[in-house]
């Protein structure tokens, strides 16, 4: 048996998506069923449709999801149906080296999902799902431990942000970079992550909280979400930021774009001895280089941040406690609620750097 659901289909790299079906197999031994509700696009969809990320194709995309568990399959037994569920596109095993050592962010086998088919064309082609998720269908097929409690007291659908874009921004400032009071901090890009970083910037208590995009018409939103700065990319972007600072720089510059000139960016606005954070997934080509010579004279730490050094399963229910206590707030990342068809439109206004988040909204 199969359920067959509509779903925003790449068919190839670069290529926009259409709507079509695709046919979900039954849940398997440790799989689930999810019908979704809600779905955002993160840049991360875009990289994995045009080729900066691998991906085999025809594809799904989505990884950011929400919805209920509507089936599951043999062997699971602690995913109720009717469960409401944030996905989880890196579900850790919790048995590998990285697991074993408090890093399930590293786990080697978090991927697996990703590369086998989980799904098929009407036919009969096999379809692979986006980060192993495939959030971008009305409904999708993913292991038990790829889903996580929705809390309660979070709107079903604006919880889909939880899974990736506050996730992983807040646990970039929280966990990889460990921003304390009163230290002060750049956030480079200002799409659906940065505005998360943003968030999270501001509950920590640093000041000030400097926010950077190459869009002025993101500083309303970015001073709502806790900026007290806001600094229009351009040449002289890190002497203007230094500026703001006593000339020394921030404590933390966190790069959320992707790409070898903001990391460098982010690097020249960042003082002696602090720290650049790099968020944003960039293309294995685009090189940054550093001298010798900066990199003793600087005394800064450069470091990556997959997934906000995050735990799903700890942190959600975290996050979600803010949430409801209004500290962090995921309607106002939403900039565009859509459907399928405007899939898109919203990979559009990622490549053009307009908007936050675009939310697909299943009905």
């Amino acid at each position: 048996m199969s359920t067959t659901v509509k779903a925003a289909i790449f068919s190839a790299r670069g290529e926009a998506p259409r709507v079509g079906e695709v046919a979900l197999p039954e849940p398997g031994p440790g799989q689930v069923r999810v019908r979704l509700s809600a779905a955002g696009a993160c840049h991360s969809d875009l990289s994995l449709s045009n080729g900066t990320l691998p991906q085999p194709m025809p594809a799904v995309l989505g990884h950011e999801g929400a919805g209920t568990v509507e089936a599951v399959g043999p062997d699971v037994e602690d995913v109720p149906l009717g469960q409401q569920v944030v996905l989880n596109w890196a579900p850790p095993c919790r048995s590998c080296w990285f697991c074993g050592n408090g890093e399930p962010h590293l786990c080697e086998r978090s991927s697996d999902a990703a590369q086998r088919p989980y799904a098929q064309l009407p036919d009969g082609t096999p379809v692979y799902a986006g980060l192993g998720t495939g959030a971008f269908a009305e409904a999708t097929v993913v292991p038990a431990n790829a889903v996580v409690p929705t809390p309660d007291g979070v709107d079903p659908g604006a919880a889909a942000l939880l899974g990736c874009a506050m996730l992983t921004g807040w646990g970039a400032v929280t966990k990889s970079a460990t921003v304390a009071a009163g230290e002060s901090v750049a956030v480079v890009g200002l799409g659906g992550v940065g505005l998360a970083t943003l968030q999270a910037a501001r509950l920590a208590g640093a000041d000030p909280v400097i926010a950077v995009d190459l869009s002025p018409a993101k500083e309303e939103l970015a001073r709502e979400l806790g900026a007290t700065h806001f600094v229009t990319s351009s040449d002289t972007l890190s002497k203007e930021v230094r500026g703001l600072t006593g000339g020394r720089g921030v404590d933390h510059a966190f790069e959320v774009v992707g790409a070898s000139a903001t990391i460098r960016a982010a690097w020249g606005m960042t003082r002696r001895g602090g720290t650049t954070t790099v968020v944003g997934v960039g293309a294995k080509d685009d090189m940054v280089n550093f001298s010798a010579l900066e990199l003793f004279h600087f005394a800064r730490t450069l470091r990556g941040c997959v997934y906000g050094s995050s735990d799903p399963d700890r942190d959600i229910p975290v996050l979600a406690a803010h949430v409801r206590d209004g500290d962090l707030d995921l309607a106002s990342m939403v900039t565009d609620e859509i459907g399928l068809d405007d899939v898109p439109g919203a990979f559009q206004r990622m490549r053009d750097g307009k908007g936050g988040r675009s939310l697909i909204r299943f009905d």
